[in-house]
């Protein structure tokens, strides 16, 4: 695994982007960044074995590298089933796509997975029991937001399960500064530097756009999820599951 080394010597002026670089040192930048992400795609493996039903579609929603759709995949004990993994980033793609055709070589799954490159926000979602927004939603637009959870809900059979795990701001703006603080703790001992963390929030100004829990639950509600919960919280990390 290459370890993610971008913000010590990248331009601190660029924008992030899911570029070669950054899908080179992917998932060593997700398990210095994002605490508590190790758990929620071991959990996804869980939902699938509980959620996923027979002759189904399954969607990782953004999959970058696949580590959703692998966990689906693996999880899976129904039969017929597929997986479409998507994503517009052509170099998480390519990567992805690798990862999957080892994958095929090293396991017996039966289950098919599909990697396409496309635009999330224009995906055909139909007959779905699972489908996964692994910290995809926060870098739509917020007015981008509710149609994409909408076309996920017309897209799924009943019963079905949304995992959408993301970052979030607290209501308290005390509890969020700590929250804050907590989470750059989190990657000074994971070994960011001072300079590397400040460089890298500046990079996401304005392309990852966190809301609230609230926000989000309102947003399952309207579109017309049945029940929605907070199953796991780091910091502010979380991830939601919602049953259709």
């Amino acid at each position: 695994m290459s370890e993610d080394n971008i913000y010590a010597t990248g331009s601190p002026d660029e924008p992030f982007c899911f570029n070669a670089g950054v899908a080179r040192v992917f998932p060593d930048m997700l398990q210095r960044s994002i605490p508590g992400y190790a758990a929620s795609i071991e959990a996804i493996g869980s939902l699938a074995a509980r959620y996923v039903t027979a002759g189904s579609n399954c969607y990782d929603l953004g999959c970058s590298l696949g580590a959703a759709t692998l966990a689906m995949r693996q999880g899976i004990r129904e039969s017929g089933c597929k997986i479409v993994a998507i994503d517009m980033a052509p170099a998480m793609i390519e990567r992805c796509k690798e990862i999957v055709a080892e994958n095929n070589r090293q396991s017996a799954a039966p289950t098919t997975v599909e990697v396409v490159e496309g635009d999330i926000r224009t995906a055909d979602i139909t007959n779905a029991s699972m489908v996964v927004l692994n910290y995809t939603l926060q870098f739509l637009g917020l007015d981008e937001r509710d149609a994409v959870i909408q076309r996920i809900y017309d897209g799924m059979n009943a019963g079905g399960l949304l995992v959408l795990s993301e970052k979030v701001v607290d209501e308290d703006p005390k509890m969020e500064r700590l929250l804050f603080a907590l989470h750059h703790e989190h990657k000074r001992r994971n070994d960011y530097s001072a300079l590397e963390i400040s460089r890298k929030r500046a990079a996401l100004e304005n392309v990852l756009i966190p809301e609230t829990v609230a926000a989000h639950r309102q947003r399952l509600n309207g579109a017309g999820f049945s029940h929605s919960a907070v199953w796991l919280r780091y910091f502010n990390f979380v991830s939601i599951i919602a049953i259709r």
